[in-house]
């Protein structure tokens, strides 16, 4: 059976999903970001997440070199999801951000914050599955997610 890209990919996005920012700094101490909703959690013990990157991603390489964060972001960080989803050398402009315990850049105000170290980076066809360690985290007891569905951004209205 072939499955044609369009379809496949009207089929995931019934599938909603939380928007993060994963962030990093390249081999010249430059901080790189970039937005993702292909983010989970893998384990518990230990406490391990992962992500895919397309191989075509800008500062894919930054990503592989050791530590990277991963920002969860709020409902009303819709305007940093795009700058981050952009391809504009300048995505850190103007941004109050701090340096995290692994050197990754750590947006302000998301609703959490996972700072991990790289384990390992696999084949995932056109993407790259990047599986992280987390070392350090924090978040808001308060608040909502940022979603994505069905190719455009989402909200809660109430939790059931």
């Amino acid at each position: 059976m072939s499955i044609d890209e369009r379809s496949y990919k009207k089929a995931l996005g019934c599938f909603a999903s939380g928007v993060a920012v994963m962030t990093t700094t390249d081999a010249a101490g430059r901080s790189v970001g970039v937005t993702v909703s292909a983010f989970t959690s893998l384990s518990l013990s230990p406490p391990l997440v992962l992500f895919c990157l397309d191989r075509r991603t800008s500062g894919i390489d930054a990503f592989r070199s050791g530590s990277f964060a991963v920002n969860i972001l709020r409902e009303d960080q819709r305007e940093l999801s795009i700058r981050f989803a952009s391809r504009r050398d300048d995505k850190f402009a103007g941004l109050e951000c701090r340096t995290g315990v692994a050197g990754a850049p750590i947006l302000p105000n998301c609703l959490a914050v996972l700072e991990c170290s790289v384990e390992s980076v696999s084949d995932g066809g056109d993407h790259e599955i990047f599986l992280g360690r987390v070392h350090h985290m924090e978040y808001q007891t308060g608040g909502q997610p940022l979603l994505y569905f069905r190719g455009a951004y989402a909200r809660i209205d109430s939790c059931l």
